[in-house]
């Protein structure tokens, strides 16, 4: 039978022993009188016990022992214990603990989690350490850059591990867990025992010790619980009465919501009550300096969204207050164990109005007692809340609704050429129609045999259809009318087609044997001479034509 009544029967070392009494610890918790003998004979356990009732010193003060009485060679970047944790204030307490029990053990200790830079992190890995306290997110960084192997580890902590499940970092676990050796000893603490953890518990652990201390669902017995009935907007005025009385003196405030515990935070600074507010949206450095302030006494309040729950270890907090009632009722359990830690007392209190009810009765139903309900005190009035300011509002860019035609230039070359084209096209149209010529002025008004009647005087026979021969319309003697411009098509004529070939040759040089046909504005590409076009290269390039062998006159060679 283990003697509970104080730390000499646990087989501790003296320099553990020394940290101990400098911290005033006389008596160990149910669960460190019994964990501790079981790590002690290097076997893997799994306990469960409420928070607040000193699991961290029931993991860390025997596996400090094992670590300073079995010294081996540290490699770098590697560590011999691991604590994953799922909170950044979480992995900040837990590494202090081992701090200080282990301050006389010569052991090295680092922390690792997000919100801060990974270069000193990094640095401080880089000659290994005993001991390493992190998140799931961070660490895994750290281990893909290759800044911290996990192949030496041969202690393993997975701390709060129902919370790793709610926050959803299944996933980062069993990545870490791959990454472990084998050959280990692996401890799981949790508050809570569901399917899923158990699941878990038979992946990782080999053989192990089961310890349960206290159900989970019940609160320490040192919690002094009361319950207010108050309207929504009654809950602000009721917690600036508390305050302002002298009932608490220091107290954890707790909010659902990131942006409702920024509103209570200025409204008690507005009721001259300092106040500041933590949760996921403020920085690690900002949440680490309020937390700071808030332990030393400097801070009165302190108002934290369920990220602080488990994640907050704080000696003789006298005051919790739930300013509003979480939907789950083991978070209720969670939040008002910050007070009552380690055998000492407090008081939590929670305001619940009317849509809360639901849950004060599921709370209830789970710790199996009922919360004794006070009487609500006169309220003094409140002002509303500020409306804190927010970053300025982009405004949205208007969308575009005309989409813009892409159209292809033609090359310089083309450009230069066109005149001479347009000439040549001139000229080839005054061999196909003697005897008439067009002004290129006025879009090619007849000048041979023109006449003095306008368009209007015309009769049927003047306005005759162009489909007629040349020979007839030279026989008529008459004006015709206006044509539109024409536009050459560079496959329907050879003629045409031979003298752009030409003039492109003379722009560009003669390097093109055959160029490309041009894409100026408004040519066509008609169907009637397609046959003629040069087959594609694999390259994108058109194959030349094959010049005639030698020594076979005109006759083409043949192709297999």
């Amino acid at each position: 039978m283990i003697d509970t009544e104080n730390f000499d029967s646990l087989g501790l070392i003296e320099p553990l022993m020394e940290a101990l009494r400098s911290q005033g610890y006389e008596k160990p918790t149910p669960i460190q009188a019994r964990a501790i003998p079981i790590i002690l004979k290097r076997k893997d356990l799994l306990g469960c016990a409420r928070t607040g009732t000193g699991k961290t010193a029931a993991f860390a003060l025997p596996s400090l022992q094992l670590l300073k009485t079995e010294p081996k060679p540290i490699e770098p970047r590697s560590v011999r214990m691991l604590v994953l944790t799922p909170t950044r204030e979480l992995a900040a307490q837990v590494e202090e603990s081992f701090r200080v029990y282990g301050a006389n053990t010569g052991l090295r200790f680092a922390l690792a989690f997000g919100g801060v830079g990974k270069a000193p992190q990094a640095k401080a890995l880089a000659k290994g350490v005993d001991v390493l306290v992190a998140t799931p997110g961070r660490l895994l960084d750290l281990r893909n850059d290759g800044s911290l192997r996990l192949d030496a580890v041969e202690f393993f902590v997975l701390d709060e591990a129902d919370r790793m499940l709610d926050m959803g970092f299944i996933h980062d676990m069993r990545k870490v867990f791959s990454y472990l050796p084998k050959k280990r000893q692996t401890l799981l603490f949790s508050a809570t025992m569901p399917k899923a953890i158990q699941e878990i518990a038979a992946n990782i652990l080999i053989d192990p010790e089961y310890v349960s201390v206290d159900p989970a669902s019940a609160p320490a017995s040192g919690i002094d619980q009361r319950l207010y009935y108050a309207a929504k907007e009654q809950k602000r005025a009721l917690l600036i009465k508390l305050l302002s009385d002298g009932s608490v003196e220091r107290a954890l405030v707790f909010t659902r919501t990131k942006h409702l515990a920024n509103r209570i935070a200025a409204q008690l600074n507005n009721a001259a009550i300092k106040a500041e507010a933590i949760h996921a949206n403020k920085s690690q450095t900002h949440r680490t300096k309020v937390l700071a302030a808030f332990k030393s006494c400097e801070l009165r309040v302190l108002v934290a969204t369920d990220i602080a729950a488990r994640g907050i270890d704080i000696d003789e907090l006298p005051h919790v207050i739930n300013f509003e009632i979480p939907n789950e009722p083991e978070t209720y359990v969670h939040r008002i164990g910050r007070t009552a830690r380690a055998g000492s007392t407090g008081i939590a209190i929670s305001f619940c109005e009317d849509e809360e009810r639901p849950f004060i009765k599921a709370i209830e139903k789970l710790t199996g007692n009922q919360i004794p309900v006070q009487f609500l005190p006169e309220l003094p009035d409140v002002p509303a809340l500020p409306i804190l300011p927010r970053g300025p509002r982009q405004q949205a860019k208007p969308k575009r609704t005309e989409v813009k035609e892409k159209t292809r230039e033609p090359s310089k070359a083309l450009r230069k050429a066109e005149p001479r084209l347009l000439g040549a096209i001139a000229r080839e149209d005054a061999k196909r129609e003697p005897g008439i010529t067009r002004a290129p002025e006025q879009g090619g008004a007849a000048q041979r045999g023109q006449s003095d009647r306008s368009s209007s005087q015309r009769g049927p026979a003047d306005r005759a259809p162009m489909g007629r021969s040349p020979s007839e319309r030279g026989q008529n003697q008459r004006s015709l009318p206006p044509r539109p411009e024409r536009r050459p098509n560079l496959e329907g004529d050879s003629a045409i087609r031979d003298s752009i070939a030409a003039e492109i040759r003379n722009a560009t040089g003669g390097f093109h044997d055959r160029p490309s046909r041009p894409s100026l504005p408004g040519y066509s590409t008609g169907p009637e001479r397609r046959e003629e076009r040069q087959p594609i290269s694999a390259q994108g390039r058109r194959s030349p034509t094959p010049p005639p062998r030698k020594g076979y006159g005109d006759q083409q060679p043949q192709r297999g």
